[in-house]
């Protein structure tokens, strides 16, 4: 039988054949995912800097790969490289020359309050300049060019490009939560259309700081949840109290199938489809109807050329926030009906938390290995069932299960919403 290589709407398949990822629970595909399945969390108390004062003393930030010293944009670059380096190596690339484009979701960045002090406390005539402009001024100027580095958001995906050897200019984008969905879409949109036969896709973040802590802290959107770190992101749970901040990095390899099946490597998975719809009802909270998620969600499913019907398992944004978990599964509900009581759904933020810029291409390997191993990932700390929300949440424990298409779900602050639909290779 002849293997078709264009979809419902005569674009090319995309395959997806190269997988990378870190998170607080360790570093490359094989460790994360023996931990995700074992429902393991990698929540843990703050060690990388003074917490005194702070509601929220707990995160998911990827220690092992960072120090006291280590900036967000040093450890933003580091993460993704580490994940870009093992998609492009699975999929068969040499990691030094792929020689596709490259799309990044990388956190906004802007000087650093340890940078700021420094360069506030230097004399001279810069002085008599105001506010942040100044300190960009003598950034500028200064003869440690890695200040004025960790200003720029392009810097991760220039050193990145250099690294993996991609082709043409970088595209560095910020879409807030949906950010890595966003970087697999537009991957997914330059094969569509014919500008390339593969692309390498990469979220990361890496931005864990006081300053961060506190900004969402004042948005009552942090768990305070702080005696038992590893219970304290609980998606769908009634008690759940907030999000939990991590990092990591996610990377695929994005290929059309017919170069794919041409090299003879793996197909882990297939993007099948791509849906993404704006809210502006609000900077953080979505539109009381849901409209905006509804229609996010619909336009995934109907790229893909598929039902609701057909969605096996989904990958939920399940932030553990309140408000989130409760708009999310009124979304899920409004699509699919009474389908919805048959189909699982989990958050693997419930064990990573929330990675925020690189959550969706996180959430994005995770959903490709759930559709090649057959197994979801569960959602932990699930004991106080939320009697308003009733999901199957895939509660505690791991499930196998023989699926076909997963959807994937992003929504992000400032109503950047996107949803990602894969298939199963065979």
């Amino acid at each position: 039988m002849t293997t078709p290589m264009r979809d419902h709407l005569g674009r090319s398949i995309i395959a997806v054949t190269g997988l990378g990822v870190v998170s607080a629970l360790g570093r490359g595909v094989e460790e994360n995912w023996a931990k995700l399945t074992s429902g393991v969390s990698g929540i843990h108390r703050i060690e990388r800097f003074d917490t005194e004062g702070l509601r929220t003393t707990i995160c998911g930030s990827v220690d092992f790969m960072t120090d006291r010293e280590t900036s967000a944009v040093d450890l933003s670059y580091a993460m993704a490289e580490a994940a870009g380096s093992e998609a492009v190596t699975m999929a068969g690339f040499s990691d030094t020359d792929f020689g596709g484009p490259l799309f990044l979701a990388a956190p906004p960045v802007e000087m650093e309050w340890r940078s700021r002090l420094a360069l506030d406390a230097m004399d001279g005539a810069e002085r008599e300049e105001a506010g942040y402009e100044r300190l960009l001024e003598i950034a500028r100027k200064h003869p440690d060019r890695s200040i004025y580095h960790t200003t720029q958001c392009s810097r991760v995906s220039e050193m990145l490009a250099d690294r993996l050897g991609t082709r043409g200019l970088p595209i560095t984008l910020s879409t807030a939560c949906a950010s890595g969905a966003s970087a697999i879409q537009l991957g997914v949109e330059a094969i569509r259309r014919g500008e390339t036969t593969r692309a390498v896709c990469i979220g990361t973040d890496g931005s864990i700081s006081q300053e961060s802590l506190i900004r969402f802290s004042l948005l009552s959107a942090l768990s305070t949840a702080n005696e038992d770190p590893t219970k304290a992101s609980k998606p769908f749970s009634k008690d759940r109290d907030g999000f939990v901040m991590a990092e990591g990095a996610g990377a695929l390899v994005l290929e059309s199938l017919e170069s794919a099946l041409a090299r003879g490597v793996t197909v882990h998975g297939l993007i099948l489809g791509c849906g993404e719809r704006a809210d502006d009802f609000h900077r953080t909270r979505s539109k009381p109807d849901g409209s905006p998620i509804i229609a996010t969600i619909r336009a995934g499913i109907e790229d893909a050329g598929l039902t609701p019907q057909d969605i096996g398992y989904i990958n939920a944004h399940g932030t553990s926030t309140p408000e989130n978990d409760r708009m999310e599964a009124t979304g899920l509900a409004a699509v699919f009906g009474d389908a919805l009581a048959t189909t699982p759904i989990s958050s693997n933020k419930s064990m990573i938390g929330h990675t925020l810029t690189a959550a969706g291409a996180i959430e994005a390997v995770f959903s490709i290995l759930s559709l090649r191993e057959g197994i979801l990932p569960p959602t932990i700390n699930y004991d106080v069932p939320d009697p308003k929300i009733e999901l199957d949440v895939v509660p505690n424990e791991a499930r196998k299960a023989d699926i076909r298409a997963v959807l994937s779900n992003s929504f992000g602050f400032g109503g950047q919403n996107a949803c990602l639909v894969f298939g199963r290779a065979t």
